[in-house]
């Protein structure tokens, strides 16, 4: 049986985490009238990928944490789209972006790693 803070053991969380905060701490900065428009949607995108890799984790079914992880991804896509259309805006500074879009990147590859690596494993 799998204890209840494992998951923060997992690299993919940790970064997913980071990426949270940091789309948390950039959007802080977003027009007002945004706040209920991008603001809110890119947070709930960025907090739900490393969510979802807890809630998988904790249905201790590795086909549950694959369903989860497949959920992750498709906010991270969402997340990496978001970013790009706010840079476009102009919220977003560009070295901002690019720190933002490269932490995306960086956990783009270890959730799809991670995704692949749950056919073969058990929990």
């Amino acid at each position: 049986m799998m204890d209840d803070v494992g998951y923060k053991k997992l690299t993919v969380w940790r970064k997913a985490d980071e990426l949270a905060y940091q789309v948390y701490v950039a959007t802080k900065n977003f027009p007002k009238e945004e706040t209920y428009g991008i603001t809110s949607q890119l947070r709930r995108a960025a907090l739900s990928v490393p969510t979802n890799i807890v809630e998988g984790y904790g249905r201790q079914n590795k086909n549950e944490l694959r369903q989860f992880v497949n959920i992750a991804l498709g906010s991270l896509a969402e997340v990496r789209y978001m970013l790009d259309f706010c840079s476009r805006l102009g919220y977003l500074e560009p070295e901002q972006q690019r720190t933002l879009e490269g932490l995306a990147q960086e956990v783009g590859r270890l959730l799809w790693k991670f995704y692949k690596s749950l056919t073969n494993r058990s929990i």
